[in-house]
């Protein structure tokens, strides 16, 4: 049984240090890549929402660690049958990202904007740059899509968890490290009216991305998969249960 002692033991402390994505992907944001005054408004508020989202994830996390604290504890008292703790167990992959998410959704492609023959045409740097995905665009819609309830989310075939950085070089943006490039595709599961209503909407970030000049499509879709995170969760902090 010292097994799942270990096992749930870690699964404890993971949790405990999750921040959420909603945390990660916009304290990382470099305001230096926003392009106007008003996106940088509409960063605020997703921030301000993203934290409210957040405190809801944290008292769901709390609840979780408490309920594998009370099978632990019945496991050493009783050493009986792991059973119910291998079933925690794959609830809680779930919430890592280490399980693949089949179900309905929808996909979200933006593009760059730059037209593909500019000769004889003098654009200013600034404007080339609105026209551009950035990593704060990103992050902003992933953001938004968590907030309306997404259940998974996956760019460009890289699935969004908690330790998921998205980060600019240059024209490439990375998530999960991998370098990625225009058009991105955003994958997202859950309820397909909530997610459609949470990002198409009248001042959304969608919208302003059109306004701007970047291609944006927003399609439901009733069978999306999702991959599970291939990633490791840094546990040099974990320390054997015994």
């Amino acid at each position: 049984m010292k097994k799942h002692y270990l096992l749930i033991g870690v699964l404890c402390v993971i949790i405990a240090s999750l921040i959420t994505v909603q945390v990660k992907t916009v304290d990382s944001w470099d305001m230096s890549t926003s392009r106007q005054s008003t996106k940088e408004k509409r960063l605020t508020d997703s921030i301000l929402k993203a934290n409210e989202k957040n405190e809801k994830l944290q008292k769901e996390r709390d609840k979780v660690l408490a309920e594998l604290e009370e099978i632990r504890a019945t496991i050493a008292e009783k050493n009986e049958n792991a059973t119910e703790v291998e079933k925690k167990i794959t609830e809680i992959n779930k919430l890592l990202g280490y399980t693949d998410v089949k179900g309905e959704g929808i996909v979200i492609t933006v593009k760059d904007g730059i037209p593909e023959d500019m000769e004889g045409y003098e654009y200013s740097v600034d404007y080339l740059s609105g026209l551009m995905v950035h990593d704060g665009d990103l992050k902003a819609i992933v953001n938004e899509l968590f907030n309306a309830g997404a259940q998974a989310v996956s760019i460009n075939g890289q699935r969004v968890v908690a330790p998921t950085a998205i980060n600019c070089m240059g024209s490439i943006i990375t998530v999960n490290g991998e370098k990625l490039g225009s058009p991105f595709v955003i994958k997202a599961i859950g309820s397909k009216s909530d997610l459609y209503g949470g990002v198409v909407r009248p001042g959304g970030y969608l919208e302003n991305m059109e306004f701007e000049g970047v291609s944006v499509e927003v399609k439901e879709n009733s069978n999306i998969k999702i991959n599970k995170y291939t990633g490791v969760y840094n546990t040099e902090h974990l320390k054997r249960v015994d």
